[in-house]
């Protein structure tokens, strides 16, 4: 070895020590700063110098993420703060590629997926409500022993912050919702220890199941101990703020986007949530929709962002390729144990025995189990279910105001009753989607 490389490795070895005294100091100055958050919660003055001694802190060393803009939130106490941690604390965290494209490009292999992370597989399922997703969620639950499976982890975060916010600003959230995936990906529960949202949990626990307290240490050996970790949610509203997540190394994260008839999902959220949707059953009656109304504006954002997503997902930029499924629930409720296959074989993951009696069990019975969340009916009876009970005043509503989205996802309009109660004639158009 030449002096000059004898130079080099000394080299590389302070800078690496240096470097991890740093990221210990900025542990440990997070750490004491949500503390400090918890204890002194009303004492906004001293929290903001905290904040912002914290944040010059973490600049120089943070991974680079895209921005997320605080401007525009009005908020009281420590909460807001505890958000802005909340988020720089696991961004802290993540680990992006530092290889140029040319080497990022030499580290894919024949199926053009990376082989980093040792043969475990994440899944994100990502859904509206009422498209089905608990089933689709529940397929991959079923897997068997080595799937750690997680159901809506980010109900709980998203109460946490709702209730701490006066307004509800997208670009935070969809920025926190990433972060806490990718922990969550990582078995990484810390986050839940934190009091604020140890208090939305112990707040607002499941009440129709059995269970306790979440044990974090239980729930850390039990994910680290399953060989693939699967997340299905309805709260993620923008494919594109998930680039850093799927870009982690330490993960091989498989992106399934589901998608339904939007006039289904109204149809389906009108029953589910009758409460939040009487000024649709007003309509309804009335046989008049003012399309100006914010209702409606709401159920466009909708569709536009289910939309923009798909279009982003379908396009294959290079961060997603080959990490992105667009999926109909029709065709799953068609031909569920073909659509099944698909989906495991995307994730590079084994379709096992246990996961087809399952689906053999829960999608030809004769007698559908209760409750608007059963994943136990007949699913090719399911997926025609609404065109007798949406009014046909309601449909072409959504026709018109969810137009493209309907048309990139294959659904075909109707011109009058006849034909959205005639179930000989065909709402759905057969598509690949690659």
């Amino acid at each position: 070895m030449t002096s000059y490389e004898q130079h080099t490795d000394y080299t590389l070895d302070v800078q690496l020590q240096s470097q991890n005294s740093r990221m210990k100091t900025k542990y440990a100055i997070v750490f004491i700063c949500i503390v400090a958050l918890v204890i002194i919660e009303k004492e906004s003055n001293i929290l903001s110098r905290v904040s912002d001694k914290l944040i010059q802190r973490q600049a120089p060393q943070q991974t680079p993420q895209p921005p997320l803009d605080y401007s525009n939130i009005t908020q009281n106490g420590s909460l807001m703060m505890l958000k802005m941690l909340l988020s720089k604390l696991i961004g802290t965290v993540g680990y992006n590629s530092s290889l140029s494209e040319e080497q990022e490009e030499e580290e894919l292999d024949d199926l053009g997926t990376y082989s980093f992370s040792g043969g475990r597989k994440h899944i994100l399922l990502l859904a509206t409500t009422r498209t089905g997703s608990s089933f689709v969620g529940e397929l991959f639950n079923q897997h068997g022993e080595d799937m750690f499976y997680l159901f809506e982890p980010l109900w709980h975060v998203e109460r946490m912050l709702t209730t701490a916010t006066e307004s509800n600003n997208g670009t935070v959230l969809s920025g926190i919702y990433r972060d806490v995936l990718q922990g969550l990906f990582l078995c990484d529960f810390s986050l839940l220890e934190n009091p604020v949202v140890k208090y939305v949990f112990e707040r607002f626990h499941c009440k129709t199941r059995r269970c306790g307290p979440l044990n974090l240490t239980l729930a850390t050996d039990s994910c680290l101990s399953k060989q693939h970790h699967a997340v299905k949610t309805v709260r993620v509203r923008q494919l594109d703020t998930l680039q850093p997540l799927v870009e982690d190394r330490r993960l091989d994260v498989r992106i399934i986007q589901l998608v339904r008839d939007p006039r289904a999902i109204l149809a389906s959220r009108m029953v589910a949530f009758s409460s939040k949707y009487q000024t649709w059953k007003t309509w309804a009656q009335d046989g008049q929709v003012p399309e100006d109304d914010e209702e409606v504006k709401r159920l466009k954002a909708n569709c536009d962002q289910i939309r923009m997503s798909a279009e982003v997902g379908l396009s294959q930029p290079r961060w997603l390729r080959r990490r992105y499924m667009l999926v109909r629930y029709e065709d799953i409720a068609r031909y569920p144990m073909q659509k099944a296959e698909e989906m495991y074989r995307f994730t590079g993951i084994p379709f096992s025995p246990q996961a087809r009696e399952w689906i053999l069990r829960n999608t030809q019975t004769m007698q559908e189990a209760s409750g608007i969340y059963s994943t136990q009916k007949n699913s090719s009876e399911q997926a025609e279910k609404w065109r007798f009970s949406i009014p046909f005043t309601l449909a072409q509503v959504v026709q018109r105001v969810c137009g493209p989205t309907m048309e990139l996802f294959g659904y075909r309009f109707v011109d009058d009753e006849k034909t959205l109660m005639n179930k000989s004639i065909s709402l759905l158009e057969e598509k690949l989607f690659l």
